[in-house]
């Protein structure tokens, strides 16, 4: 059937492929297998959540503990991993190394090939405990520190800054990095999740998957527009250089980073969360600059340009006043994604139709060579 460019919708935009009981969005709301993002966000710990997005129900305060304590267990990564990591060059992005070391997890697996769902549901732990443990290997290498090995003692959140820092932030920091965690940890049919589905759908393995999925996050309107936003209100410096700033940049037409979004037109539902996170970190940092200027730039997005915040025009300045490197912001969004990305590829293996979209040619019309002399002596008909 030949298919007329009338016909495409670049972007598949309002296309509907597939159906999902994972998550579900509108315009007003965001949720996880039935619970709205921003009651899990405030009831429960993101543990709880990768397990509800994972199995289709929150666990009992008895399955909670055995699956933290079964996952605190995958954390640490091998010798070899580590050594490779340590290998890299320090200007490499780290989205790339935690590429390669992802890749690096799924060759050490004999049989990765092999989706029998028990074994993905145990990959996938494996996964959410070990991609924390790789960023911060290459934080601290990155740094010139000593790498910190994880911490059986400590809960997810808490571990996570051991290794990066050392140290144990205030709980009120834990806390608000936790819901960062919840809130980024799926978004349905997104380019990255749907990379996952597609390799998915392959009967590839989950390791493949995560690996082309983090390759999708890395690009700069989907990942690593977090990273784009702090960098932006760092170019902007001071709320009273705001205003004159983001004036020019609209008039030579640039890109204004943490804008827009293809589902939520009258604003995302997860900002006001991430609003409240900022702010509580500001309190405790005693550093408003950065609200001061992002409230700026939205009222003239907004006006100029009929146009929101996203969570990634939230979430770069909470990173950065938890003291993560700009580079890395991305590498937490795969922490926290990765739930969301597994979760997709065993639910897509679990009714598994092979994705495969039409084109629309729109290159030149059929030409022919009949009369070139031949250069083969193989004749072909």
């Amino acid at each position: 059937m030949l298919i007329m460019s009338s016909d495409v919708r670049k972007g598949l935009e309002g296309v509907v492929v597939d159906e999902t009981a994972i998550s579900r969005r509108d315009v007003k709301e965001l949720t996880y297998r039935g619970y709205p993002v921003r009651e899990l966000a405030n009831y429960c710990c993101f543990e709880e959540v990768a397990y509800l997005i994972w199995d289709g129900e929150l666990p009992t305060a008895a399955q909670l503990d055995r699956f933290q304590n079964e996952k605190r267990g995958y954390r640490e990564i091998s010798d070899y991993l580590i050594e490779l990591i340590q290998s890299f060059p320090l200007a490499t992005d780290p989205m790339d190394k935690l590429r390669t070391a992802v890749s690096v997890l799924g060759m050490n697996e004999a049989d990765a090939l092999d989706n029998d769902p028990a074994k993905n549901r145990n990959r996938a732990m494996h996964l959410i405990a070990k991609i924390p443990t790789i960023v911060a290997t290459d934080y601290r290498h990155r740094k010139g520190l000593e790498r910190i090995p994880p911490n059986p003692e400590l809960g997810f959140t808490a571990n996570f800054f051991h290794m990066c820092f050392g140290q144990v932030p205030r709980q009120e920091v834990l806390d608000c990095f936790e819901v960062t965690l919840i809130l980024y940890a799926e978004h349905g049919f997104n380019p990255s999740t749907f990379t996952a589905r597609i390799v998915a759908s392959t009967l590839s393995d989950m390791y493949s998957a995560t690996t082309s999925a983090i390759g999708a996050l890395k690009g700069p309107i989907h990942g690593g527009a977090n990273s784009g936003v702090m960098r932006m209100l760092l170019e902007i410096s001071e709320p009273e250089q705001t205003q004159a700033w983001i004036d020019e940049a609209l008039r030579a037409k640039r890109k204004i980073m943490g804008f827009g979004h293809r589902v939520y037109k009258q604003g995302d539902p997860r900002v006001p969360i991430m609003q409240a996170v900022l702010e509580v970190l500001a309190d405790i940092e005693q550093d408003w600059r950065w609200i001061e200027i992002q409230d700026i730039v939205a009222r003239t997005m907004l006006q100029r340009k009929h146009m929101h915040p996203n969570i990634d025009f939230k979430a770069g300045p909470i990173y950065y006043l938890m003291g993560f490197d700009i580079e890395f912001f991305s590498t937490i969004f795969v922490m926290s994604r990765a739930v969301g990305w597994t979760a997709h590829f065993m639910e897509q293996l679990a009714f598994n139709r092979m994705i495969r979209p039409r084109s629309s040619y729109v290159g030149p019309a059929l030409r022919s060579l009949t009369g070139r002399p031949a250069n083969r002596t193989l004749q072909l008909t």
